[in-house]
């Protein structure tokens, strides 16, 4: 029976440059490796000795990336290891399967949201006639399924923040703030839901997960064991749960002792 992993991506797994906290001196900086390039310049690494355990992972369990990214915007990145069978993209929305997406699990991902939610353009025009220009860089919407705005994180009002998020609330969304991203999300659409699916299609009879945002909570509730890193939502937040390990790193060395852990786990039964 196969053992899966699905583990969150950004600031879990893999780092921008501002996130790799590198906290130790020059010299005994990890070595990094590149595995997302956008627009000409490189955007993503994990260290190489991450990269190593991801491709031993990826022949031991059935490593399935889980990320709130758009499909666009996920096959940008090149992890190393063997390509994985199935990837879950937009939160949940988009089940991968070889790379493609299954439009039977797309399909009652909409019919649920459509059925349960406050529609998508209703948030948008909230977004766009209460947030303010003067910290607010960019809005966009993702896969058709959900919002999220980039803002100037030192400008924004905590305060908007909490009243955006009592406001979803009462329409059966979800908001989550991840560096300079805040993301307005329907609750139905979750990792976890598309997560029970591969496991069902798979067999396996283990679920193991990881991740470092609140969008990333139901997942590490849904999975048989779980960790997040010292940094993000999850962690500011003081959040834990039975069959989730807090760990203490933080930046890219999160990222290596996580799939240390996802490792030796596997091994283990």
């Amino acid at each position: 029976m196969p053992v899966i992993v699905a583990s969150d991506l950004d600031r879990t797994l893999i780092y921008s440059a501002a996130a790799l906290a590198l906290t130790m001196p020059d010299a005994r900086a990890p070595r990094l490796l590149c595995v997302e390039v956008h627009e000409s310049r490189p955007l993503s690494y994990l260290t190489e000795t991450a990269a190593q355990l991801l491709t031993e992972l990826g022949d031991e369990a059935l490593f399935v990336p889980t990320t709130t990214r758009t499909r666009k915007q996920y096959q940008r990145i090149n992890l190393p290891g063997p390509p994985p069978t199935y990837a879950i993209c937009a939160n949940g929305g988009h089940l991968l399967v070889d790379g493609v997406s299954d439009p039977d699990w797309h399909a009652r991902v909409q019919a649920r949201l459509a059925d349960e939610c406050a529609p998508l353009a209703e948030v948008q025009d909230h977004l766009l006639r209460t947030a303010d220009p003067v910290w607010v860089r960019k809005h966009r919407t993702a896969e058709d399924l959900f919002a999220y705005l980039v803002v100037e994180r030192e400008l924004l009002r905590e305060e908007w923040v909490k009243e955006l998020g009592e406001w979803a609330e009462n329409r059966g969304w979800t908001v989550s703030l991840q560096g300079r991203k805040i993301y307005a999300v329907p609750k139905p659409l979750t990792k976890s839901t598309a997560m029970r699916e591969v496991a069902r299609r798979s067999g396996a009879d283990l679920t193991l997960a990881a991740g470092d945002s609140l969008l990333d909570a139901d997942l590490l509730l849904a999975a048989d064991l779980g960790w997040r890193p010292g940094h993000g939502e999850l962690a500011e937040a003081s959040w834990t749960a039975p069959g989730v390990r807090a760990l203490p790193e933080r930046g890219v060395l999160a990222g290596e002792r996580i799939l240390r852990e996802f490792l030796r786990t596997v091994r283990s039964r």
